[in-house]
């Protein structure tokens, strides 16, 4: 037995992880290991000190088995396919809301599997009000982490990555760990928040 095998969670032993019909067995073992459910409820108490106030929708991009609802029920939350957990199927890069109508978009742990960034930043500054946040929260690259991605984890994990990009096979089966560390991508993020902040 390999390590990745050892490291396998039992209830999804032999699921596949881009199936979004496991999802619920995903949300239970988030539910059941007390330190991951402690970190998942101090990320979505961040999220909540980031949003800003207002009355437009807070949009949360691939939900997965996460439940940030729990915390802000008027949250729409959505994802890529539709699996049992979410009220919407939306495409980060091509969403469907009008110029401004939005107050946030949230990701938790969602970035690194954007295929092109560029353009989920582009929709973030068109649908977020001026004074609006897009807010997502991201593995921390680290010596340790990166021993972890490169050595154990079934997403890649690619710093030296050319361009802000990856090929995907299918909706949920591309990533890129490192992405939201790629420099210039940090940069253009910066570049387009800071207009939609005072945009008008």
């Amino acid at each position: 037995m390999n390590w990745r095998q050892w490291l396998v969670h039992p209830l999804t032993n032999g699921l596949d992880p881009a199936d979004p019909e496991n999802f619920p067995f995903y949300e239970q073992i988030i539910r059941q290991k007390k330190f991951l459910h402690r970190l998942y409820r101090e990320w979505y108490g961040l999220v909540l000190t980031t949003l800003p106030s207002g009355a437009e929708p807070v949009v949360e991009l691939g939900s997965g088995a996460g439940f940030l609802k729990e915390f802000l029920p008027e949250l729409i939350s959505s994802d890529i396919v539709l699996n049992p957990l979410v009220r919407m199927v939306l495409d980060g890069q091509a969403l469907p809301f009008r110029k401004g109508s939005l107050r946030a978009m949230v990701m938790v742990n969602v970035l690194h599997h954007v295929p092109q960034p560029r353009f989920l930043f582009a929709e973030a500054g068109r649908c977020c009000r001026s004074g609006g946040a897009l807010v997502f929260i991201e593995s921390w690259n680290t010596p340790w982490s990166r021993l972890v991605y490169s050595r154990w984890h079934h997403e890649p994990f690619d710093p030296k990555a050319s361009e802000w990009r990856f090929p995907t096979r299918g909706p949920l089966s591309g990533a890129n760990q490192a992405m939201p560390w790629i420099k210039t991508l940090a940069m253009f993020a910066k570049i387009v928040l800071r207009r939609t902040s005072h945009s008008t």
